[in-house]
């Protein structure tokens, strides 16, 4: 069962991250931020001005005192010794941010909203560098480890972009759609209503390798080489929207959160973790496969994986709520997967001993 974490909002949980020390930060509707310790405490409220939705929260990789939040249009600078007026104001944006992501320098944070926008910051300069562009709501945007002038972005217009800042238009681009098309063949009658809009991106800590959730329930992993990136696996994550996808710190180990409520393990390491010779082939061999079937009332469960033929997941927990964000945070030595909701909750399993 989960543990709760619970005092720290009045309001639906919208986003989540954890420092190098083990803080966690979260974001929830109505301007409200939450610090909270390793035992689930609520060290430090803020209530932010104008009561807009926090939707993103991300600590500096170089500074875990440094807390970047999203709030409408904009991202405020936070000191979390002394959780008060923000630092720092950026208003850059035009419409409301969806996401954040700061490069593991420092030097650089990029805020994705609904306008297909991605304004890229100067952190030094404290002026916009770079402004790209989706042509639908922009919704993930991630700087790819070891690779702070890269970045991967998503949005709803289908599209999964490849960005270097030195360029203002993109690398590489792949529309999720039509690539199924070319892969897979003719799409079911009923894939048209429900088309694969991307929701979230998550970059593995080689920095070559990235996975996107997107809302036809399918996970979809990309390989990075070069300018370019090619679809490496494709599978079935979850029967509703993916909304959330997050690599694991080392490993190939992702985990996705669905609108069907359910959190799940996937180890892509031996799909991912060398280069296959032929990635086209190697898709025809593992052709997407249901998860299998999970106890009920938030309970872990191991899932057997001698299906040679599919994906399937290592561990599955019925989480039961849709979920908003997931992140993963070691308190006290041992591992723990953090799941916000709509609820004003914060839900924490135990990682499973192998």
């Amino acid at each position: 069962m989960a543990a709760k974490w619970t005092g720290g909002h009045s309001s639906s949980i919208l986003c989540l991250n954890v420092n190098t020390e083990g803080l966690v930060a979260s974001g929830a509707e109505r301007g409200e931020l939450t610090l909270w310790d390793g035992t689930g405490s609520p060290v430090a409220q803020l209530q932010l001005p104008e009561a807009d939705d926090v939707t993103s929260v991300v600590f500096s990789p170089r500074c875990p005192t440094k807390l970047y939040t999203a709030h409408g249009e904009t991202i405020s600078l936070l000191d979390v010794r002394s959780l008060k007026e923000p630092t720092e104001r950026f208003h850059v944006n035009e419409e409301e941010i969806n996401c954040l992501s700061v490069n593991e320098t420092d030097s650089f944070l990029a805020a994705a909203d609904d306008s297909g926008a991605i304004k890229v910051i100067d952190l030094e300069k404290k002026k916009v560098s770079r402004s790209l562009r989706h042509s639908n709501i922009c919704s993930s945007v991630v700087f790819r480890p070891q690779r702070p002038q890269s970045l991967v972005s998503c949005g709803l217009d289908m599209q999964v972009m490849l960005w270097n800042l030195q360029k203002a238009r993109p690398l590489w681009t792949t529309n999720l759609q039509e690539r199924e098309a070319e892969e897979d063949g003719p799409q079911p009658a009923g894939q048209f209503f429900n088309p694969p809009l991307a929701h979230s991106l998550s970059v593995a800590s080689c920095g070559n390798i990235f996975g996107c959730g997107a809302q036809d329930g399918k996970v979809r992993i990309f390989r990075v080489t070069g300018v370019k990136f090619d679809r490496e696996l494709a599978f079935q994550g979850h029967s509703l929207g993916v909304s959330q996808v997050l690599f694991l710190p080392g490993a190939y180990w992702l985990l996705t959160g669905g609108n069907d409520g359910k959190v799940l393990l996937w180890d892509v390491s031996s799909d991912v973790g060398k280069q296959q010779k032929s990635p086209a082939k190697s898709l025809q061999r593992r052709k997407a496969q249901a998860p299998a079937a999970a106890r009920k009332d938030g309970k872990l469960n191991k899932v057997a994986s001698n299906d040679q033929a599919g994906v399937l997941p290592k561990l599955s927990i019925e989480h039961g709520e849709k979920v908003n964000w997931i992140s993963c945070a070691e308190i006290k030595g041992s591992k723990r997967v953090l799941v916000a909701d709509q609820s004003s909750s914060i839900s924490v399993y135990p990682w499973p001993e192998p």
